[in-house]
């Protein structure tokens, strides 16, 4: 089954966006793409012995939540890759809100129990609510770990936590199971932020996150963290722009530990996800566990070309 064109089959019949041609030629372009996250519903649905139909609904509702939280976020965030600088500001901000309240909508057209999508309901606006307070949260850059994780918590992890959550419930998982799926969720959504920011900070030309001098969990350590380099990385940080500067900082990451806290905390959820699966009685564990390896293959890959064992219990905090 392919699940882009049926979740755009699905979104494009929704009453009154069905005859606004932006919202669904943005749909249609995105869905070709075939972006990654759209198949989370449908994995954790199959991985409790559903079905991959089933689970059309919350795949059509994560997509649309997904877009919105985008075309939202990008303006917030002065992002130069945004889709207002094409749309406006004001069209783009329309259209996020809208396809925030499409994913709603793409759950209530369900013909599931009239309880069981209630519960879909509550848990995919208490979604966006956790959402948009961590946006909040974000736009103010946190200084410090405690403030770093608390938007992590409100985003990524309550975004994937929910995606793998509706797919678990749609599928049929008991309370318990599903339970398990959104802890699982949590987790792989803040691998996913680590992974996220690793990336950022560490590809060229410096992105948005060095030039509007944000703090992803990489550049954040080596800002606050006592080490000798840290007054040359914050005055790095400060002229970013300014050439061969951008690769100073980098090695700078990789010299003050920084990297290595953010792979160290890669694996500690890799090792709770593992706990968790172990213990929940899902009908295809397997469908899950490949899920986190993803994020973590490129590690145990790189340990093993240079001969490493991890150390455990590892680091959990930059102090």
């Amino acid at each position: 089954m392919d699940i882009y064109a049926a979740t755009t089959e699905y979104v494009s019949n929704t009453p009154i966006t069905k005859s606004w041609p932006e919202f669904q030629s943005i749909f249609t372009h995105i869905a070709t793409c075939r972006p990654k996250h759209w198949q989370l519903p449908v994995k954790s649905c199959l991985a409790v012995g559903g079905i991959d139909e089933q689970a059309i609904p919350a795949v059509a509702a994560i997509a649309c939540a997904q877009i919105g939280i985008i075309l939202l976020d990008d303006m917030l965030d002065h992002d130069p890759r945004g889709q207002h600088h094409r749309l406006g500001h004001g069209k783009a901000a329309n259209l996020g809100a809208t396809f925030q309240i499409a994913s709603l909508e793409a759950i209530l057209r369900t013909d599931t129990p009239v309880i069981k999508k209630l519960d879909v309901l509550h848990s995919t606006n208490q979604m966006l609510l956790s959402v948009a307070v961590g946006q909040d949260m974000d736009i103010q850059v946190p200084t410090d770990e405690t403030a770093y994780w608390r938007v992590v918590e409100n985003k990524s992890a309550s975004f994937f936590g929910t995606a793998l959550f509706l797919g678990a419930l749609l599928g049929g998982a008991s309370e318990k199971i599903t339970n398990d799926v959104k802890r699982f969720g949590k987790l792989y959504g803040e691998m996913i932020q680590i992974h996220d920011d690793l990336n950022d900070a560490m590809t060229e030309p410096a992105g948005p996150d060095w030039i509007q001098r944000r703090a992803p969990l990489p550049i954040l350590f080596a800002q606050i963290v006592d080490h000798p380099a840290r007054k040359r990385f914050l005055e790095l940080c400060a002229n970013i722009a300014q050439p061969d500067t951008l690769e100073e900082a980098q090695q700078i990451l990789i010299q003050c530990g920084a990297v290595s806290y953010c792979v160290d905390q890669l694996l500690h959820r890799h090792q709770a996800i593992q706990k968790i699966l172990e213990n929940a009685q899902l009908v295809n564990q397997q469908i899950l566990n490949e899920l986190a390896n993803e994020i973590v293959n490129p590690v145990w890959n790189i340990f093993n070309v240079l001969g490493i064992q991890p150390v455990s219990p590892l680091p959990t905090r930059l102090d």
